[in-house]
Order: structure tokens, then C-alpha cells, then sequence
């Protein structure tokens, strides 16, 4: 009898899956990902993001420790549309043995802005798209792991649901920036997604990517604009060198106008673990307030 139940709790081991008794390993490139999926896989899933704050993915080259941990996650999840351009050979490799998606695959075309015909990737500072993206993790968790699909549910729903509560705040507070102040300076063009749906004009001294080049022509531009509309402030990203929007403003204050930075944004990373900002609702919070603070 103790036989015949040590080889039936043996051929059990061993004919169950793996997610049914152990957490999935999912590996993510940014944060704001590793985020998103952890409020949605709660107890089911340990979440590591390859890339921490102050990192640019733009420009983000691969570690021999990031190798080992790709080769040993369940899943990797990535953004897509060429925000991890250095990685794309690497997933697509992996993908030949693993499960590797971009989370951004439910947004049409028609909800992305395009840059010379290549999509801005920045999707996350519109919260609508982020929650298509997160709807989208949801799918790939039920997927791979059905036992837990009611538990991922319930989550996503109550996340989603908090990230709508976000939208409508978000909404909320830039309109108390006046019409005319409505202007978003930023180091580069990360907040397309942010103004087209919050009713701001943005723009970046560098383009949708840190790697793109910009000129005197354009620091000239963007001198006329900012005293044309009397802009009070542009600001500094977490991920970018600050010394190109500082060299900005000096510029802009030789010729006579009043010229600040107004505090520094999250664009491509969040802030450190274990603080608000090291969380999305967080990030996006600071962001919101640092802009209207200094715009209004």
C-alpha cells in the first residue's frame, strides 16, 4: 500500500505542469512591463524587469546576466515597436524555444503615431493604450497558465479599472493648465501618446529615439517656440542626460528670456523600487503633478 502511494505521488510530480505548483518565471525589459504584469499575475508570478530606473531602452545592450536570465524565464514579455531595438535579434531567437511576446500587439495601427513611418513606442503614457497592453498580458498569462485564469481575471479587472480611475484624474488635471500654457518641453520626443490624449502640445529637443541626432537648426526652432508662447519651463527626463535641456536654457535666457526647468519626468523608466514613483500609477502621479506645477 505505502508503495502503491509513493508511485502514484512520483507519476503525479511528475505529470503535473509546472505552473500548477510553482510561480511563473516572467522576465520583462522595462519596468513599467514587469509593473503591469505583476498587479495582473499577483501570487502566481515572480517578475523580473532587465532594465531598472535611469535606463534608456532605446540604447540598451544586453548583459551576460540578462542572457542567463532570459535563458531561464517561463516567459518574456517586451514592448515592441522597436523600443528594445538592440534586443529584437535576441527575442527572436528565444522565441524558438520559449514563449516571447510584445505586449503592445492589441493596438491598431490607426492608435499609433508614427515618426516617419516607424511607430512611436512610448505607449504607456496614454492610459487607454496601457490598458490594452495590459489586456494583452492577460491574454498571454490564461494562455500559458489556465489553471490560474480566474485569479488573473479578478486582478486585471481590478487594475484596469484603477488605471481608468487614473485616466479620468490625469484628464482632470492637465485641464487646469490654461489653453495657451499647454506646451510640454521635454530632452526627447517620449510624450506624443501623453499630449494627443490629455490635450497638450509636446515636443523633445532629440526625436522618438535617444539615438537620433538633432542640430543648431533645431535648438534654433525650438528657441522661437518657447519665446513665442512665453513657455516658463521645460524639463529633464530620468533617462536622458539633463545637459542638452540645461545648455537650452542657458541659450534661451542669454536672449532675454525667463527660462526654468521645471522638475524631472519619468519617460522611458520608472523611479526606484519600494517608492511611488517605482510603480506606474506612481510614476504617471509625479509626472502629472510636475507638469501642471510647473505649466499652470
Amino acid at each position: 500500500m505505502l508503495t502503491q502511494l509513493k508511485t502514484h505521488l512520483i507519476l503525479t510530480l511528475l505529470l503535473t505542469p509546472l505552473w500548477a505548483h510553482a510561480q511563473l518565471n516572467i522576465v520583462t525589459t522595462t519596468g513599467m512591463i514587469a509593473d503591469l504584469t505583476q498587479n495582473i499575475g499577483g501570487k502566481h508570478v515572480k517578475v523580473t524587469a532587465l532594465m531598472g530606473t535611469g535606463v534608456d531602452p532605446h540604447m540598451y545592450k544586453a548583459t551576460q546576466g540578462d542572457l542567463r536570465r532570459l535563458v531561464k524565464a517561463d516567459i518574456i514579455l517586451y514592448n515592441g515597436l522597436h523600443l528594445e531595438g538592440k534586443l529584437q535579434e535576441i527575442f527572436e531567437k528565444m522565441a524558438r524555444k520559449k514563449p516571447v511576446f510584445a505586449i503592445s500587439t492589441l493596438i491598431s495601427d490607426d492608435q499609433l503615431i508614427y515618426h516617419d513611418n516607424s511607430p512611436d513606442p512610448h505607449i504607456w503614457f496614454d492610459i487607454t493604450l496601457w490598458q490594452k497592453a495590459g489586456e494583452r498580458v492577460l491574454q498571454i498569462l490564461i494562455t500559458e497558465d489556465p489553471n490560474n485564469q480566474k485569479q488573473y481575471k479578478q486582478n486585471a479587472q481590478a487594475y484596469l479599472e484603477q488605471l481608468q480611475q487614473l485616466h479620468q484624474w490625469v484628464k482632470t488635471e492637465v485641464q487646469t493648465i490654461p489653453k495657451s500654457r499647454r506646451l510640454l518641453i521635454t530632452a526627447h520626443d517620449a510624450f506624443g501618446y501623453f499630449g494627443r490624449a490629455y490635450d497638450i502640445e509636446v515636443t523633445g529637443l532629440q526625436g522618438v529615439s535617444t539615438a537620433s541626432e538633432f542640430g543648431l537648426q533645431d535648438i534654433r526652432q525650438l528657441k522661437e517656440l518657447i519665446v513665442k508662447h512665453q513657455v516658463r519651463a521645460v524639463f529633464v527626463e530620468s533617462s536622458v542626460s539633463p545637459r542638452f535641456i540645461q545648455a537650452l536654457v542657458k541659450g534661451v535666457e542669454a536672449e532675454g528670456h525667463s527660462l526654468t526647468i521645471g522638475g524631472e519626468l519619468y519617460s522611458d523608466a520608472m523611479g526606484l523600487s519600494n517608492t511611488p514613483e517605482g510603480t506606474y500609477i506612481g510614476m504617471v502621479k509625479h509626472n502629472v503633478s510636475t507638469i501642471v506645477n510647473a505649466l499652470k
